[in-house]
């Protein structure tokens, strides 16, 4: 009995060796974070470090609902120790990319949503996020799976959006072709891709860019609720249905072609506008040339007869007629009392 006691208690020495020893180091790569729990309760930080280490931008009315405890993180590097009834939780909190379409409860290869013109197209991008350490409990002891809520909510905010879309650039240009001249657009050469306004897939599909920012900032508050940052949003496709495709394209080759023949409208109108304008503004030198020697012509008569009367006058004028006399081959003169031709 006594030997057999002795073998239990050499067993468990040796056991307890085993699992402290061997078993009680760890360690975390730099690309980890780890959280250590006693009994399964997380250690806390004290209440003044907790809200420092805050870094989460929760609206304030769900801070309450989401106010999760701080817990002391551990930093790469090791090796550490832990105790028995201890249990270490590692993540990683390198950026990592997830599919729009990646559903643990299915298989699907597209996300469906319903756009404001009631037409079903499928979206298909990628997610890039990374674990928030500032909020280690609510990625670990939160919810059971964090990224399905993040996707989750991130794809019903998503199909909002799409539902009521509306392109920012406001009003199509057709409209604006009513519009006072002044306030007309500049750059015709975009006419024909600018009438493919109004049709919300075709905004959707020319405004990724902000749909994309949009929902970044839609998703702000993720790391608050479920200790997940995203790093971007990245809708790459919007699909719809084949048949609703064909039926896009034939409207857009139709609306570009009334386009093109607005804008060559509009192009000859303004070259005509302009050949007039050019055309006037000769007529008017030329006039003006014509006029001109005549008025000079006028204002040099009247220096001469001002200053020297009417005698003067007429030196000057027969003056000016010995060239024409010269070239002349005929002169015929009257006068009252008789007239003789030389």
């Amino acid at each position: 009995m006594t030997s057999f006691f002795i073998a239990f208690l050499a067993g468990l020495l040796i056991y307890a060796t085993i699992r402290v020893l061997i078993t009680g180091f760890y360690t975390v790569r730099p690309d980890q974070r780890a959280v250590l729990t006693s009994f399964g309760r997380a250690e806390r930080l004290p209440g003044e470090l907790g809200d420092k280490q805050d870094g989460t931008r929760l609206p304030e009315p769900e801070r309450e609902r989401y106010k999760y405890p701080k817990v002391r993180v551990i930093g790469p590097g090791g090796p550490y120790f832990k105790w028995p009834w201890q249990q270490v939780h590692k993540v990683s909190v390198a950026t990592q990319a997830v599919d729009l379409s990646w559903d643990p409860t299915k298989k699907q290869v597209t996300v469906e949503a319903v756009t404001k013109d009631n037409l079903t197209t499928g979206v298909n991008g990628q997610l890039r996020f990374r674990v928030f350490e500032g909020n280690l409990y609510a990625y670990l002891f939160g919810v059971a799976s964090p990224l399905e809520h993040v996707i989750g909510y991130f794809i019903s905010v998503l199909r909002e959006r799409i539902a009521n879309f509306v392109d920012p650039r406001g009003p199509s240009l057709l409209a604006g072709a009513e519009m006072p001249a002044a306030e007309q657009p500049v750059d015709r050469g975009e006419a024909g891709v600018d009438l493919s306004e109004g049709v919300s897939i075709n905004d959707l599909r020319k405004n990724l860019p902000t749909l994309n920012m949009f929902m970044e900032q839609q998703c702000a508050a993720t790391p608050g609720r479920y200790g997940i940052e995203l790093d971007a949003a990245l809708i790459t496709t919007i699909d719809p249905p084949p048949e609703v495709d064909r039926a896009l394209s034939a409207i857009n080759s139709t609306r570009n072609q009334v386009a093109a023949d607005i804008s060559t409208a509009r192009a000859d109108a303004e070259q005509q506008i302009t050949m007039s304008k050019r055309a006037i503004e000769i007529a008017a030198n030329n006039a003006q040339a014509e006029v001109a020697p005549l008025r000079e012509l006028a204002a040099t008569l009247a220096a001469i007869k001002a200053e020297g009367g009417s005698a003067a006058l007429a030196a000057y004028v027969r003056n000016m007629r010995v060239p024409l006399l010269e070239r002349a081959g005929r002169v015929v003169q009257t006068s009252q009392d008789s007239s003789h031709t030389a």
